[in-house]
């Protein structure tokens, strides 16, 4: 009896010796199993990095063309303008007209360069042309090359500065409620894995597309379209999640290399995008030719006034579950503390497989309401990355609350820029604001110098 606690510590040492020895078959055989979906994604990855440099994509099917759209805010689309597209040397390709949706495109014999002539005896009474009626415009090789050609229904600068400064305070608003709509997913990731992903963009892409798809080419209506773009956005989130995201944590990779490796993934994603949807933007079938109302000082069109709505209650809603629900609390605290997390027993797997389906579904919406006011393009959430970065370091990294601040400033600090900027520069103004944030105050407005624990 004495010598039993000896021969049991021994029999312990003999396990644990076995169990150690064992270990190394074990990590084996889970890195067999974990390396086939990764090794998988890649190869796919790959293949269509190499499918895009070799085929030009489905948009050279189309053939080259000219297309746009005439419209103004208070005056909706125009119908019956006359368009006509000639070469340089002066030869007509075609004349159409604008038609109920103010449309108009004209198919080109080939690529090169063409003149696009607006006739302005046929706008009607208090619209007029932004510049010279023609545009020359160059059409590469299968693209269909969207034509802007501004008009004035005086609408703009009326009133004085103050009034144009109060709608572009509006339509910053607007602009950051879409960005903290996919920022907050953005922000979450960063909070529950540390990973930077800068292929979160290509989310907000995924959800337009899907949406557009569906919409345009299923005739499905755009509510019930941008409710299955949701989905797949949330698909796609567990999909990035489950086949790359987790196989590489469990491995211990770096935060430096999965940052490079979502660098990888974006890249692959958008120009799979390009290939499958082509270089072209598009508008949804709903909800186009809309006529802004007036409210007061600003005006906005009811598809505004509807994203505005929708953007407030879905991060009302979520903003909500993070402080009410069980799922929202654990992810607080796996944000806060991780390890402390796991060991109260919390499933840290589930919930972050929870924050990718949620990051992905409001991206996903993001794109739906950024596309229904901007139109659907293959790159739109790249560029809407630069924002989305912005507002989430502005706000405080890893925090909700933060990257919702964040982007409504970013978006009313982009917004209200072109008042001494040009307007194709406003999103430089989001580049300097990122830049005087890290210099100044590296930690956001509501994040934290020091993480404890």
């Amino acid at each position: 009896m004495t010598h039993a606690p000896h021969r049991a510590a021994r029999h312990g040492e003999r396990s644990s010796t076995r169990e150690d020895r064992s270990a190394p078959r074990r990590s084996a055989r889970r890195w067999r199993s974990t390396r086939r979906p990764l090794v998988l994604v890649l190869l796919v990855a790959a293949f269509g990095m190499a499918f895009a440099t070799l085929v030009p994509g489905v948009a050279s099917a189309v053939g080259e063309q000219v297309r746009g759209t005439l419209q103004t805010s208070l005056s909706g689309p125009i119908e019956g303008i006359s368009v006509e597209v000639a070469t340089p040397d002066g030869d007509v390709v075609d004349t159409v007209q604008t038609d109920e949706d103010g449309r108009w495109e004209v198919d080109l014999p080939g690529a090169g360069q063409y003149v696009v002539t607006v006739d302005p005896d046929d706008l009607p009474e208090g619209v007029e042309l932004n510049g010279e009626p023609s545009r020359t415009v160059t059409v590469d090789a299968g693209r269909a090359q969207p034509v802007n050609i501004g008009l004035n229904d005086g609408s703009r600068n009326d009133g004085g500065g103050t009034i144009r400064a109060v709608q572009l305070f509006v339509d910053g608003l607007r602009f950051g409620l879409l960005i903290a709509m996919a920022a907050v997913g953005l922000s979450l990731i960063y909070g529950t894995t540390g990973l930077t992903n800068f292929a979160h963009g290509e989310l907000v892409t995924i959800g337009a597309i899907a949406a557009w798809y569906i919409n345009v080419q299923g005739g499905v209506p755009l509510i019930p379209a941008a409710l299955l773009a949701m989905v797949v956005g949330g698909v796609v989130g567990a999909l990035n999640e489950l086949a790359i995201w987790r196989p590489l944590r469990r491995r211990g990779t770096g935060l430096i290399a999965a940052l490079v490796v979502s660098i990888g993934l974006s890249l692959a994603l958008r120009y799979s995008y390009q290939i499958f949807y082509g270089g072209f933007s598009n508008p949804y079938a709903d909800y186009q030719g809309q006529r802004a109302k007036s409210y007061g000082p600003f005006t906005l069109q009811d598809r505004d006034v509807a994203s505005i709505v929708i953007a407030v209650v879905v991060l009302v809603l979520v903003a909500l579950m993070l402080q009410r629900t069980k799922i929202g609390k654990a992810m607080r605290a796996v944000s806060d503390n991780r390890d402390l997390a796991a060991s109260s027993g919390i499933d840290v797997n589930r919930v972050v497989l929870f924050v990718w389906v949620l990051g992905g579904a409001l991206a996903a919406l993001g794109g739906v309401l950024l596309g229904l006011s901007d139109q659907v393009q293959w790159d739109m959430g790249f560029r809407l990355l630069l924002l989305m970065f912005a507002g989430v370091t502005l706000g405080g990294l890893g925090t909700a609350y933060g990257a919702l601040l964040g982007s409504l400033i970013v978006g009313v600090f982009v917004q209200m820029s072109t008042l001494v900027i040009p307007n194709d520069m406003k999103y430089v103004g989001g580049l300097l604001l990122l830049i005087v944030i890290l210099v100044v105050r590296p930690q956001g407005i509501l994040g934290s110098r020091a993480r404890i624990g």
